[in-house]
């Protein structure tokens, strides 16, 4: 049986339809209803949901842990000496192979110490030849005095000969060190003056530039850090520096598989495995603690990544080949006294706990049911049930809100679903494309 009612300005005639009553006007106001079923003005309109099947299949155990990109290889450019920057023949994001020059610094007062130590040098060398010339002398007097003692001479005259050779000896040994100290300071002079030019020591791009031109560098001391001039890195080789909780680092090793995102690239997943697990506890500057682990990243073709861009890791840590799968917003967190009595003594319920976890299953009268359920695993987007839901059975995925208002025993209809005359059957009263109250003028009526 279907009624009709129409209600407006003018004449108000009654007509009977196969046992239904219908008011006719040429009004402007028009109020429509549709009786019978559930779709009717009398009755609860059905929820409208996104349902899925429970799915069996492989899942995989993921963890997640945020971290940065930095390259395998990164070098520090810092000056070895005091002096001022000459010259710097490339700038930020160039490309450098090694051996280039990078840095360029005054060495003029590092030259005219060289000079002075090889000036020492030769002054030395000289006071040497003298020491030994003496040295000679002394033990020929001593050889001498030795040969007429005790006939011609005393053994104080004796004695006197021998303190005059050792300290020639003392002498020439003395000479003999200062030159090797010369030697020395004209190495380290030398070796000052080449440090003056800076060269790259592997191939890559400079990826920060701290000083430039005219600035002095300052060389670093045990409680000072020396000026760090620039950075240069090797960016076609990559990894990503995760920082893992200690609750979930136990599972983490090496050879896994992660799926890394990165925040500049969303649409770009980057595969990696784990080459290294951090065996010390560290801190991270939010005050967590954290062990690191780098994964290296099968960079895709053209893909520049940046040094230090920020980034999160779906490591996987455990496959389960045969396990029952949900989507993992259809496992909902209820309160037991909120859920009937047969889904609250469920077996899977821990009865210990005022909330439990459940899943809303749709049955072929269209009524969703709350189901207890004991979860396992997790992936990104899929949950694992170990007890309480089936292999095939419907459960409802969506949307968000439908989500939140779900109640045991509601009335649901798949997404849009429409009626005999085309019209969406879950949509409530005054949303488009339902039926309800209108409001406009009706065709002849005043306007």
């Amino acid at each position: 049986m279907r009624a009709r009612w129409w209600v407006g300005w003018g004449v108000l005639g009654l007509v009977c339809v196969g046992g239904a009553v219908a008011a006719m006007s040429t009004g402007v106001v028009r109020l429509g209803f549709s009786g019978g079923g559930s779709g009717g003005f009398g009755g609860a309109r059905p929820m409208e949901v996104r349902t899925e099947g429970a799915k069996r299949g492989a899942l995989v155990r993921t963890i997640s842990a945020p971290g940065t990109v930095e390259p395998r290889t990164k070098v520090q450019v810092s000056a070895q000496v005091l002096a001022k920057i000459l010259a710097l023949p490339f700038r930020e994001g160039e490309t450098v192979r090694a051996g280039d020059v990078l840095v360029r610094l005054d060495g003029r007062d590092l030259a005219a110490a060289l000079e002075s130590t090889q000036a020492g040098l030769r002054a030395q060398e000289a006071n040497l030849k003298g020491s030994q010339a003496d040295l000679i002398q002394a033990r020929l007097e001593l050889e001498r005095t030795r040969s007429l003692f005790p006939r011609d001479v005393t053994k104080a005259q004796l004695e006197s000969s021998e303190a005059a050779a050792l300290r020639a000896e003392s002498r020439v040994l003395a000479g003999e060190q200062a030159i090797e100290q010369a030697r020395a300071a004209i190495t380290r002079s030398k070796k000052d003056l080449e440090n003056t030019v800076i060269t790259s020591p592997i191939d890559g791009i400079i990826v920060k530039l701290n000083a430039e031109v005219g600035e002095t560098v300052v060389v670093g001391t045990l409680n000072n850090a020396s000026s760090v001039i620039m950075e240069v890195a090797d960016l076609s080789d990559m990894l990503m520096k995760a920082r893992v909780d200690e609750v979930n680092i136990a599972p983490v090793k090496a050879d896994q598989r992660a799926l890394v995102t990165i925040a500049a690239y969303r649409d770009t997943l980057v595969v990696g495995r784990i080459e290294r697990v951090g065996l010390k506890q560290q801190l991270f500057r939010d005050g967590t603690s954290y062990f690191e682990v780098e994964v290296a990243l099968n960079k895709p073709e053209g893909l520049m990544l940046g040094s230090g861009l920020t980034c999160s890791a779906e490591i996987e840590v455990q496959t389960f080949a045969d396990a029952v799968t949900v989507p993992s917003q259809a496992v909902l967190d209820r309160r037991l006294d909120e859920l009937p009595k047969e889904v609250g003594e469920s077996a899977v319920v821990d009865r210990n706990k005022t909330v439990t976890r459940v899943v809303f299953v749709v049955g072929s009268d269209g009524l969703a049911m709350a189901r207890a359920v004991k979860v396992g695993a997790s992936d990104l987007t899929s949950t694992q049930v170990l007890a309480g839901l089936v292999e095939g059975e419907k459960v409802v995925v969506g949307p968000f809100r439908a989500l939140g208002e779900l109640k045991h025993e509601l009335a649901v209809v798949e997404e849009g679903t429409k009626d005999a005359e085309g019209r969406l059957v879950g949509r409530k009263p005054g949303e488009a494309g339902s039926s309800g109250i209108r409001f406009g003028p009706s065709r002849g009526g005043p306007r």
